[in-house]
Order: C-alpha cells, then sequence, then structure tokens
C-alpha cells in the first residue's frame, strides 16, 4: 500500500543551517499495517509524513501508494486518498462551523459540488451513527459549532472526518501529543477502534514508547533520517520499553536518550 524507495530531503541546503532530514530512507507497508513511529528529535518522522502527503517534495527517491507512483503529484491531488490528523486539535476542522457541517464537508471531499440543498435528513442520522463510536455525546450535538468543543471532542471528530472516506492511507501525526493523558487514551482507543474496522493502513507518529508498543501491528524506530529498527508480531507483543531504550541507546552512540523518549 505505500513504498518510500531512497528517498532524501535536505533542508536549507548549501547554507550553514543545513539539515538532512532523510537519509536514502527505505519503508514498505502492506495493506492494513498499523505502524507505529517512534524516533528522538530530528530523526525525520514529520518529514516522512509530508513527503508522503506531499506537504514536501523529495531531492531524490520515490513513493508509491497502492501501486500509484505520486512522487511529482501535489498533496491536493494526494489528499483523496490519504487522510491525516496533525498533533494541533485546532488543525483539521472548521471552528466556525457545525459539527454536521465538518463531516458533510468530509464526506463531500472529491466530489462536484453542487447547489443542492446542504444536509439531508438522511446524512444527518448517518452522522449521528458514526459518532456515537467516539463516545463523547457529539451524536446529540450535531448543530454546535466546532469552536465550541474541547481539544479532545476536537480532535476525536478530525479524527472521524480524516476517515470518514476510507484512505488508503491514514497519517497520525502525534495526534494525541496535546491532549492530557486520559483524552489521549480516549482518542488512541477510538483510533484503534476505527482502524481495526475499516483495516486502515495506517502510519502513526508517537513520543510514547508504551503507547508504541501497545498499538499496531509493527514498530519501527527512525534515527538520522532512516529506519533503524523495524519490529513486528511477537516480537512486537513482547517489547518492553527498557527494551526499545536499549535499542535507541545503541543506534545513538549515546547514554543519553532524547528527553521526549524518555518522558514515557
Amino acid at each position: 500500500m505505500l513504498e518510500i524507495k531512497e528517498v532524501y530531503k535536505t533542508f536549507n541546503a548549501g547554507t550553514v543551517n543545513e539539515k538532512r532530514a532523510l537519509n536514502g530512507l527505505n519503508l514498505t507497508l502492506d495493506d492494513g499495517d498499523f505502524v507505529t513511529v517512534i524516533g528522538g528529535n530530528g530523526a525525520g518522522k514529520s518529514t516522512m509524513l509530508n513527503i508522503v502527503s506531499g506537504a514536501y517534495t523529495v531531492d531524490s527517491g520515490s513513493i508509491t501508494i497502492d501501486g500509484q507512483d505520486v512522487t511529482g503529484l501535489p498533496e491536493h491531488k494526494r489528499a483523496r486518498f490519504i487522510g491525516r490528523v496533525f498533533q494541533d486539535p485546532m488543525m483539521g476542522t472548521a471552528a466556525t462551523m457545525q459539527i454536521e457541517e465538518n463531516l458533510a464537508l468530509a464526506a463531500r471531499r472529491g466530489q462536484k459540488r453542487t447547489l443542492r440543498p446542504g444536509i439531508t435528513k438522511a446524512e444527518r442520522e448517518e452522522y449521528r451513527e458514526m459518532l456515537k463510536i467516539l463516545d463523547l455525546g457529539l451524536e446529540d450535538r450535531l448543530t454546535s459549532k466546532v469552536g465550541l468543543l474541547s481539544g479532545g471532542q476536537r480532535q476525536a471528530l478530525t479524527l472521524l472526518m480524516a476517515t470518514l472516506k476510507k484512505p488508503k492511507l491514514l497519517l497520525l501525526d502525534e495526534h494525541t501529543a496535546a491532549l492530557d493523558p486520559k483524552t489521549a487514551a480516549k482518542v488512541l482507543e477510538t483510533t484503534e477502534k476505527i482502524v481495526k474496522r475499516d483495516k486502515l493502513t495506517t502510519l502513526m507518529i508517537t513520543h510514547n514508547m508504551r503507547d508504541a508498543i501497545a498499538h499496531g501491528n509493527r514498530l519501527i524506530m527512525l534515527y538520522d533520517g532512516r529506519v533503524v529498527l523495524d519490529i513486528a508480531g511477537e516480537d512486537k507483543k513482547h517489547l518492553t520499553v527498557e527494551d526499545l531504550l536499549e535499542q535507541f541507546t545503541k543506534v545513538s552512540g549515546s547514554d543519553e536518550a532524547d528527553d521526549k523518549l524518555l518522558l514515557s
């Protein structure tokens, strides 16, 4: 479903601020893979998601999604088959619009616009049923403005909108990092439900190693812009945080693991 092949990406090339973010990155995801991604600051995690989504162009290498080479496709054209949830709960929704209007926008992604009435009664019932999976009571607040929701509620709604059209690829960029622990756990639980139900191929970046171990069928670690650890199946089930810290120490050549990695 996703193949990243020998991808290089350098920012501010030829200046004192030159930074090679991706260094010959190779990664293949099979259909239905749920891959958690960890790594220290500057390891290339967010850059990887940005080159997959088309937000950044690559210096060299190729990106293939579901057999189609998308390396040269701009972000808006890739958006037809990619769903994405960002770290900031304020992104991904329109604050001044109602919950049902936000869902209608997501449902109509890629379709031609018409002058027909915005939301039908049947669609409203459909949205009400969809919102029940979040278990946040939003199904009874369809006409509430999204700007009135809490950060956790908005992030859960964004997740629902990103997966509404069952994308070929779901990208989660530390989508629970800005939430309190209880809300983050709720959003992660919902993420797991939706990914399993729709068998979505998913890449989830997290700084929380416990979450990386607990979720998904595969875990990768990035360091210096490339994959240095790739664990799946039974091996992943038996992983511990101590194992990952030891691996991080080995690849980084330092006893001082990244501060954010140690937060977990």
